[in-house]
């Protein structure tokens, strides 16, 4: 049971918006029920902040939106921030008519995405909660204000990331536009002199220990080594030395790679299944976003994750060949991904038409979650699912064989910070201090995630190889376009190039305006109508 979600309640005429002038435009957020009680709950309120990034609005999956015109499952946090650092890049592509899911695929979005749209509401909404929050309850608990203000510093670094500058305000009033260095130094600030010294000692945790699902010292140093580790981008300065200390104290800590296997399944298969909060793989969630198929359900998070790359003739269980994914019904077709992707894993582009519970084993690497049955390794239509691998890493299969609470919903938690990720970003801050050379404790490093999965030890790595190994360990979790971005892979006049990059199918380079998204139209008006350049 994820019990941070168990006794949520709801918050009645919450001031959603950032004054005046708002912040969500066209997407205002309005109370949920003119009727309902107007008391504060301090508890419902602090479990509001956490519960906006698990689901779209107080009563789950099914029940009303906190974000006015656009559906639930749709504006997910974690399906919107999916979209916005995956469909752009060289790992995935989808083949829905949603608007905007083409202009992402081919780098064409601009100013009218409605997604981006959605993604900016739900991020200033979630900000706006957290504002609440510290408006009445600031001196309700120390640990309680901290792990709020490390919420809503986590709002706003996705917002710094996506659309560069960012309406700020730290209490529910008016904004004012802070630029990309401004912003990043108000985050590094906040979490280094006002949250990481109140949250609770970092220690790793399963479901069953309380405080599973709430954030410690360990988010805030992970959120900081990956605010360091893309500084350069930022503000022009690197840090990779601040990166480097941040992300070696998570691998200090007692947070740590699963390396447990159980009943056939990986060891890094079971970071994404159903009893993830439950098995060992749960000491490697240094921030899980809690999903429960009955009392914490969502279609925009681990759902969206698994059914979006499912279609009904995959199988994902060896041992159960009449089942897809662990949820019943629920297989859309959409995500699947693109060549470069599996030539990760298979150089020659030679990964055969087998099921994906086969594919590691001819890989050589158990993250090769790939399922190829009936499938075009290129992506020759957007709109055929066939073309292009399924991806398989997100399943609702528990490693017992026990079933989910519930045969529509998800019991798998979403990590949303895991510390192999610490793990590369140690890797990769050294090695940019040494010369572009993996340092002996990053070759380690990295050495021991393939250890994990089974895969081949190297002697060194280049800058390049670590970005091939960003993507094997993470492909398909949210994050590839910051990892690209940051090597200067994805916007302006770069080396690589991806199937249908910039709008063609042989791939073509866009302009670099791109790394940053537009500021959704009708936001402007919070902006003095001032667009980011280029759009």
């Amino acid at each position: 049971m994820k019990r941070i979600f168990k006794n949520l309640i709801p918050v009645a005429a919450l001031a959603l918006t950032f004054g005046m002038t708002s912040c969500v435009g066209d997407l205002d957020v309005e109370p949920l029920d003119p009727n309902m009680s107007t008391e504060l709950s301090i508890e419902g309120l602090f479990n509001k902040c956490y519960a906006t990034i698990a689901m779209a609005g107080n009563g789950g999956a099914n029940g009303d939106c906190d974000i006015d015109g656009i559906d639930g499952g749709t504006s997910g946090y974690v399906r919107q921030m999916w979209n916005s650092n995956e469909l752009p890049t060289d790992e995935a592509i989808n083949g829905w008519g949603d608007d905007g899911i083409e202009q992402s695929c081919f780098n064409t979005y601009d100013a009218s995405h409605p997604m981006l749209a959605g993604y900016f509401a739900r991020l200033t909404t979630a900000i706006t909660y957290c504002n609440q929050y510290l408006t009445v309850a600031a001196d309700h608990d120390a640990t309680m204000t901290a792990e709020i203000r490390f919420l809503r510093a986590l709002h706003y670094y996705l917002l710094m990331d996506a659309f560069g500058r960012v309406p700020f305000t730290e209490q529910m009033g008016t904004p004012e536009v802070y630029d990309r260095k401004q912003i990043y130094d108000w985050i590094e600030n906040e979490l280094v002199n006002n949250v990481e010294p109140n949250l609770s000692e970092a220690k790793a945790k399963k479901s069953t220990d309380a405080g599973y699902g709430r954030v410690d010292k360990a988010s805030a140093w992970m959120l900081l080594a990956r605010l360091y580790l893309n500084a350069e981008v930022y503000t022009g300065t690197a840090q990779w030395a601040k990166a480097a200390e941040y992300a070696k104290k998570v691998m200090d800590s007692s947070y740590r790679l699963n390396t447990t296997s159980v009943n056939g399944w990986s060891a890094y298969q079971m970071l994404f299944m159903g009893d993830n909060g439950e098995s060992d793989a749960a000491y490697e969630a240094v921030f899980p976003i809690l999903q429960d198929g009955l009392t914490t359900t969502s279609w925009g998070t681990t759902l969206f994750l698994c059914a979006g790359s499912f279609d009904n003739d995959m199988h994902a269980n060896p041992n159960d060949l009449s089942g897809v994914n662990g949820v019943s019904g629920q297989a859309w077709g959409g995500n699947r991904t693109r060549p470069n992707l599996i030539q990760k894993f298979f150089p020659n582009l030679d990964a055969p038409q087998v099921p994906s519970y086969e594919m590691p084993a001819v890989a050589g690497d158990d993250r090769a979650i790939f399922d190829g049955v009936g499938r075009e390794i290129n992506n020759l239509d957007r709109a055929t699912f066939k073309n292009g691998y399924a991806v398989a890493k997100f399943i609702n299969y528990k490693s017992d064989g026990s079933a989910g609470h519930d045969a529509t919903f998800m019991d798998a938690d979403f990590f949303f910070f895991r510390t192999a990720e610490a793990y590369l970003t140690y890797a990769e801050a050294t090695a940019r201090q040494n010369g572009g050379a993996a340092t002996a404790e990053g070759v380690k490093a990295i050495n021991d995630l393939r250890a994990r999965a089974h895969a081949s030890q190297k002697a060194g790595y280049s800058l390049n190889d670590i970005l091939d190994e960003w993507s094997r360990e993470f492909y398909f979790e949210g994050r590839r376009r910051v990892d690209l971005i940051r090597f200067g892979k994805f916007g302006g006049n770069t080396d690589y190039i991806w199937q249908w990059k910039g709008g063609t199918y042989i791939g073509r380079n866009f302009d670099e305006y791109r790394n940053i998204y537009a500021i959704p139209a009708a936001q402007l008006p919070v902006y003095n109508n001032v667009q980011n350049p280029g759009y």
